[in-house]
């Protein structure tokens, strides 16, 4: 296996959210299809908000806010929840076979893997930072980074993570909409009590680059590689295009995961796989429709698989659970179980009663 690895690095100007998210699926498609090494993506959004693959953006943004501040919105391929985006925060996207060495397995070991190269490139800087499950690296109690990762290409991953070399907390409290439940569950009434930057921490200007080097160099020590600078090749190309024009650009993509307008009643759960909805509809004592959304890690099959198992299903706890457990494998959706899963649905049952 080879020990030199792909860098696309773009320091110098900003891109939308629609080429640096095209990109970044571009990396594990080619990967898995091309044979290529490992692909690392550095670079900058122009100000943005980014929600995950399984939220639904206009329960997560103020929409009118962003369009009145220039602000640019859309959905990555990745689960987890709403990150803020620009010129002053590092995004980082890769491509990577799951079974390459000094990787482990699953959603957890890639986060626990990738964590500890962020760790590395953070302590170069001068920064103590850990790994706080189930997707953040922290400095001193505070978030300093956000981790997400998703397999859409055969045996290849994306990973994603937005390092905050710094960060405009005001906008991020102006144009998103944050649940009672979230707030409550991580005891803090403001984003400032919660939110961290390279710069706060150091006290000092800490540039892009200067952090960008330096996730550079900690992923050449950690897994004894070398990079050799490159950009997206012809077929990459035509692959991020048609990633623009197919899916970032295209309202079915933004705008899917959309929370039901029928009324349904609504099951909201604080997990240790994230925050939890479930939206569900009942025929007599049976489960007619259900939809499950969130800031969990999971893949889009595996989450039509849950809700396809609970259709008909008899809205009673063992019938739910019986039937959940029929197709039910570790790390479905990424730290949740099936009793957890029960309880959304039967509190979504209790408010559709109510209706």
């Amino acid at each position: 296996m080879s020990n030199t690895w792909r860098l696309f690095k773009n320091v110098s100007r900003p891109v939308s959210t629609a080429k640096g998210l095209a990109v970044d699926d571009a990396l594990p498609r080619s990967v898995d299809r091309n044979g290529s090494p490992p692909i690392l993506h550095l670079y900058t959004f122009v100000p943005s908000v980014i929600v995950g693959k399984y939220q639904d953006l206009n329960a997560a943004l103020k929409l009118d806010r962003c369009r009145a501040r220039g602000i640019e919105f859309n959905r990555r391929s990745t689960g987890g929840g709403t990150v803020i985006m620009g010129p002053r925060i590092v995004a980082l996207g890769l491509g990577i076979n799951v079974d390459y060495p000094g990787l482990k397995s699953g959603v957890g070991g890639v986060f626990e893997s990738l964590s500890g190269v962020l760790i590395r490139a953070l302590e170069s800087l001068g920064v103590a930072a850990y790994f706080q499950p189930k997707n953040d690296l922290e400095a001193g109690g505070k978030k300093i980074a956000g981790l997400s990762a998703a397999s859409e290409a055969g045996k290849s991953l994306l990973f994603h993570t937005s390092l905050l070399v710094d960060f405009d907390i005001p906008l991020m409290m102006d144009i998103m909409n944050t649940p009672l439940i979230k707030v409550r569950d991580k005891g803090y009434n403001c984003f400032s009590q919660r939110m961290t930057t390279v710069r706060e921490e150091l006290g000092r200007d800490v540039s892009v680059d200067d952090t960008m080097s330096a996730v550079e160099t900690a992923f050449k020590a950690e897994f004894g590689i070398r990079f050799e600078k490159d950009q997206p090749d012809a077929w990459e190309e035509k692959t991020v295009q048609r990633l623009i024009d197919e899916r970032y650009t295209r309202e079915e993509w933004i705008f899917s995961h959309k929370h039901p307008r029928a009324r349904m009643g609504v099951g909201r759960l604080k997990s240790r796989a994230g925050l939890l909805e479930v939206f569900l509809s009942l025929s007599g004592g049976s489960i007619e429709n259900v939809l499950i959304t969130g800031d969990f890690f999971s893949t889009t099959e595996d989450v039509h698989r849950l809700e396809n198992a609970l259709k008909w299903t008899s809205c009673r706890r063992e019938s739910i659970e019986k039937h959940l457990e029929e197709v039910w494998r570790k790390d479905m959706i990424y730290g949740l179980d099936v009793p957890t899963l029960a309880d959304a649905i039967l509190e979504a049952k209790k408010n559709q009663t109510r209706l």
